[in-house]
This record gives C-alpha cells, structure tokens and sequence, in this order.
C-alpha cells in the first residue's frame, strides 16, 4: 500500500521544522513534486486534536518530499530494475532514484507482487481545498478505497492543485484559472509515464506488471483533467488507463463534442468512462448561472452527444440517492459529493474499477443503451 501526493504547490520550510512542506497558498508553480504519505505511525486525531489550532500539515497526515532526480529519463531505473533481478550489474540502488523515478519503481515493484488486484487510483479533487483540506481528503480516500476489501484500490496518486480554500461561489473564478494551469503538471506526469513505460519495457527481462490504474476527477478536477486533454496530441496517447469516473464534473455538457478537441481524447486513454451526475446538484447549479454563462454543466445535466462514443461512454444517473454514509447540510443541500456520502454510489464505483460488465452491475435501471438509473431502494 503506498500513497503519493503530486502537487504543483509552492515548496516552504516552515519556522522550526528540518524538512520542506507544501504550501496552503493559492499559488502555483509550473513544476510538480511528488511526496509520499506515512500511514505507518498514523494514528486517528480525537475531535480535541482537530479543533487545536496546529493540526495542520504534518500533523494531520506526515509526508515526505522525494528528492529530484539527478538526470532526466528513466535508465537509472531500469539499472536497478535489473540489477536486482541479478540481470545487469549496477552500483546504483533505489535510494539513488528521485521525483517520479522513484514513484515509479515502487508502483511497478509493489504492482508486480503475486496480488490479485493491486490498482492505483489517480485522484483529482474539486474546488475550495486547502492543502490542510486536500490531506483530510486523503485520509477519507484511503479509508474508502485502500482499507474496504470491496474496493481493488491499493494504491494512490492524490493529485494537488492549489483551489481555492473559500467556498463563497465568487471563488469559482480564481479555481478556474488555476485549474488550467495545473492541468499542465498532469500533462507532464502522463508524459512521465509513457516514457517509462517505453524505457523500461524495452528490455525482454522486465514485464508489465498486468495491473490497472484508474482515473477519478470530482467536480472541478474535471477542469484540470480537461486543461491535460487540451494539450494532449491524438497521435502521442496511449490507452494506459482501465476507467476513468467522471464525478459531479464541473465542465460544459458539450465537453465530449469534437469542437472542445478534450474529453473526446478519452476513449483514446482509457477502457471506459463513467459520468456520475446529480439533477440536483445545487454547486454546479451555482456554476452554472454564475461563473459559466448559462452553460449546463456535464455533472448535472449530462453530455449532449456521445453517441460515436456509447460502446465505451456510460452515464450513471445518482439523482435519487440518500446519504446513508455522511449526513449534514452540505450534502443534503449540495448533492455534490454522492462518492463520499452514498453507500449505493460507492458500491456502483467499486463495481466499475473491477471491470464489471456495465449492464450487469448490480442496482441500476437501464434507461437505453449506455444511460443508467441507480436505485433508491
């Protein structure tokens, strides 16, 4: 089990502490780094611990910063790689790996075990989060997906981006803004990927480790998804994602038409997409008339047109959904958080990360071809 923290955050050291941190400003860089998460010593805060003024930072949730790498590429790693396998002799070891050859060789060495699924999930939070907020999130999604055995999840890649930490709808804009400009730094982890890929599958002693890694965006990680895809070249993607869910997205219903030149990549990069919306969601109701000219937004109203791609896009319909797991105001009010707050949505999820058949997952209405209700009872 292992969990990363990719963030295009600013880098601090804050007054007394040894080791840098990520920043809680809405600022951001053009480059990303990567951090990995110590659930080893973690132990779950009281209520009294939370409300102190320094739960923050390390103290919710202590993270380590990996080193740059020393050269760009991956030949270090498959240095090591088969030195390890006693195929080629090398001084160099893991510890000499940094940045994303290092994220890298611990994926492939973890994901290569005799598990049966041992999954990543590439998540990509919504607006108004704070780094404090993003590594709370962090800890609900190992719970979630790494700690549920329904779930195949054992691996994840939180991907951080500095929204807004404000939830007044007026914030939209500076989310906006910053949305597409971290889209770039998922960009570059893509590109990151296919080349190690490419650089460590060259050589016949080494094999895919034949596991999957998923895609996830929530509300306005759509925008940060969709600012990756525009910068993407049709002929430069490969299919290296099994499903993509697509959660209450705060992108225009038309984000799949061939003039967006976006979300049609999709199907390019992976197996299946999956579009869970809420008629009633009240924050992309907000989006809507305020901050995106009247235009209906995919996570509320569903895309226009996917017809071309109905054979790999699906619509799950999670209107009529209770909140069985987390209650309050903001949910009941919101319906904007149905992954977190419905057992019936997260079922439908976990159901769709194991592959299964869509028309065979259980709890749902078929309404056409590729369009499903998920039941309220």
């Amino acid at each position: 089990m292992a969990v990363y923290i990719l963030s295009n955050r600013k880098i601090v050291r804050h007054k007394g502490e040894k080791a840098d941190s990520f920043s809680n400003d809405e600022y951001s860089i053009p480059n990303f780094r990567i951090a990995k998460c110590d659930f080893e010593n973690f132990k779950e805060p009281t209520s009294a611990v939370k409300k102190k003024k320094d739960y923050t930072n390390q103290n919710i949730l202590n993270y380590k910063l990996f080193s740059e790498p020393e050269k760009q590429g991956y030949q270090d790693v498959l240095d090591v790689l088969l030195n390890e396998k006693g195929v080629k002799k090398s001084t160099l070891t893991a510890n000499n790996l940094g940045g994303s050859q290092k994220m890298f060789y611990e994926l492939y060495k973890d994901m290569s075990s005799t598990k049966d699924r041992s999954d990543v999930l590439i998540f990509i939070h919504g607006y108004a989060y704070d780094f404090d907020d993003e590594l709370k999130a962090i800890i609900d999604l190992k719970k979630l997906f790494i700690d549920n055995p329904a779930s195949p999840i054992e691996h994840i890649l939180f991907v951080s981006w500095p929204a807004s930490s404000s939830i007044v709808p007026l914030t939209y804009f500076d989310d906006k803004a910053s949305s597409i400009n971290s889209g770039a730094s998922l960009m570059r982890l893509f590109y990151f990927y296919t080349q190690f890929l490419k650089d460590i599958f060259s050589n016949r002693d080494l094999v895919p480790c034949n596991q999957r890694i998923h895609l996830m965006a929530h509300s306005m990680g759509n925008r940060v998804l969709q600012s990756m895809l525009y910068s993407l070249k049709k002929e430069n993607i490969l299919r290296v994602i099994d499903q993509v869910l697509l959660l209450n997205s705060d992108v225009t219903y038309k984000v799949f038409d061939d003039s967006e030149d976006s979300f049609n990549k999709l199907p390019l990069l992976a197996n299946r997409i999956s579009i869970y919306l809420n008629r009633k969601d009240t924050i992309l109701g907000i989006s809507q008339f305020t901050k995106n000219i009247l235009t209906p937004r995919l996570g509320k109203h569903g895309p226009s047109d996917i017809q071309k791609f109905k054979d790999i896009v699906s619509v799950i319909d999670c209107t009529f959904v209770e909140d069985d797991v987390l209650s309050g105001l903001k949910y009941e009010i919101g319906n904007h958080w149905g992954y977190l707050s419905s057992s019936k949505v997260q079922n439908d999820i976990f159901q769709n990360l194991y592959g299964m058949d869509r028309n065979l997952i259980t709890n749902r209405l078929k309404n056409n071809e590729n369009i499903f209700t998920i039941i309220s009872q």
